[in-house]
């Protein structure tokens, strides 16, 4: 019965990607379906919404961090601080090394504000306009980007995804970036390489300056404009908690933006709810959007999904499987079990949120020690999400920049991570 149930909400979600119907709704059924299962059970209606709200407790200060990223996105484009990075940095480019670019440069921006979504709706625009104007075959070019905006979300201390998985084993952030770190720099390296000689194979023209320089015209690119990221930065270092990082660097951006951008208190108030919309069509076209009013379907999502994993919990829906997922771990090791399970689960999830809930609630007790599962979820099912021609992981930002969907095959660093510490593993099992 159990499967069968798994298996309608697995058709629900598919409908739903294949129709183009927001998979708010697939989620909401999923919600009533997983409800009925407790009926089923024996369970009072009472009960199954208490276990509900037992699901949200996990998440509910990761939304609070999600109110803070739709701001500092939207407050950092005013300000100039985007503009000022795409600007200086889009200068260095050439045709033979754009693509290593495009990924490093991605790389940085999400790990600055901790979202992929974010990174493809600025960075991941721009270059992919660019990479169209130079002639660059835009699946080269889409791969680095889907590649660098998941560097960030993986182990930006702003990344909602390294936020709960730190909230759900119990474990502190900065100890799992740090671990993060040292398991990627093999996968990081050699995706480098890959992209650097990708680029020096394919042939484009020389970047046109005339979409950059309209950003010199619309703002004020005084290097001041730059502080609220390296504040970022520099709160990391030093372990600052994150929404106290984040809300330090709000302000500090809102200040620049009255000071330095010359934006009234009204505007500034506005986007910061709604987002940055400039007047300029140009501008508009490259970094528009940010604000609490964006990461709103993303709360929703967040908010239900983590219904079903109190739900799951409560009325043992997934004990069976989980027990099966404990024998496979005892005979081919945590890592690999990991690894398989996370596949699963976002294949069915379609959501990085609900696959992350599912695999630490099928996977949690096959590794005892926290920071080695923490590490080991981030390797697996955090980068494996994107993989999923069908998971919003990877629709949403492969549509905001315009690549196509089979850039996902040219996303070296998110196939190069997971098998790597497959390899790593493997010896210790």
């Amino acid at each position: 019965m159990e499967l069968a149930i798994l298996g309608i909400f697995a058709s629900a979600l598919l409908v739903c990607i294949i129709f183009e119907y927001s998979v708010l709704y697939a989620l909401l059924f999923g919600y009533c379906l997983f409800f009925s299962y407790g009926l089923i059970k024996k369970f009072k209606a009472p009960e199954i919404l208490k276990m509900s709200l037992l699901g949200t407790k996990t998440v509910k200060n990761i939304i609070l961090t999600f109110i803070l990223i739709g701001m500092i996105t939207a407050v950092w484009r005013d300000c100039g601080a985007i503009p000022f990075i795409i600007y200086y940095s889009s200068k260095i480019i050439v045709p033979s090394v754009f693509i290593l670019v495009t990924f490093l440069l991605c790389c940085l921006m999400s790990f600055l504000t901790g979202t992929a979504f974010g990174a493809a709706a600025t960075l991941g625009l721009i270059f992919m306009a660019l990479s169209n104007a130079m002639g660059i075959n835009p699946f080269f070019t889409g791969g680095a980007i889907l590649s660098g905006i998941f560097f960030g979300d993986r182990c930006s201390p702003m990344s909602t995804s390294a936020l709960l998985i730190s909230e759900l084993t119990g474990t502190d952030i900065y100890a799992n970036i740090k671990n993060m770190m040292r398991t990627s720099l093999v996968p990081f390296a050699a995706s480098c390489v890959l992209y650097f000689v990708m680029g020096m194979k394919v042939k484009g023209a020389e970047i046109s300056t005339e979409m950059l320089n309209v950003f010199q015209s619309n703002f004020n690119l005084h290097l001041i404009v730059i502080l609220p990221a390296m504040l970022i930065i520099f709160l990391s270092i030093f372990k600052v908690k994150v929404k106290i990082a984040m809300m330090l660097s709000i302000l500090a951006a809102s200040a620049i933006s009255l000071a330095v951008q010359h934006t009234s208190f009204k505007e500034l108030a506005k986007l910061l709810l709604l987002g940055f919309k400039p007047e300029d069509e140009d501008v508009a076209l490259m970094i528009s959007g940010g604000g609490i009013a964006s990461m709103f379907r993303v709360m929703v999502i967040i908010f239900i999904s983590s219904c079903y994993s109190g739900i799951f919990e409560g009325t043992g829906l997934l004990k069976g499987l989980k027990l099966r997922i404990i024998r496979l771990s005892n005979r081919f090791g945590p890592y690999a079990c990991l690894l398989i399970s996370s596949i699963i689960t976002n294949m069915i999830a379609c959501n990085q949120t609900l696959s992350i809930m599912l695999t630490h609630y099928l996977c949690g007790d096959t590794e005892k020690n926290k920071e080695q599962l923490a590490v080991n979820m981030e390797n697996t099912v955090v980068v494996i999400a994107p993989l999923v021609p069908w998971s919003i992981a990877s629709v949403v930002p492969l549509t905001a920049a315009g690549a196509p969907v089979q850039s996902i095959l040219g996303a070296f660093y998110l196939f190069l991570l997971p098998l790597w510490n497959l390899r790593k593993n493997s010896y210790k099992t």
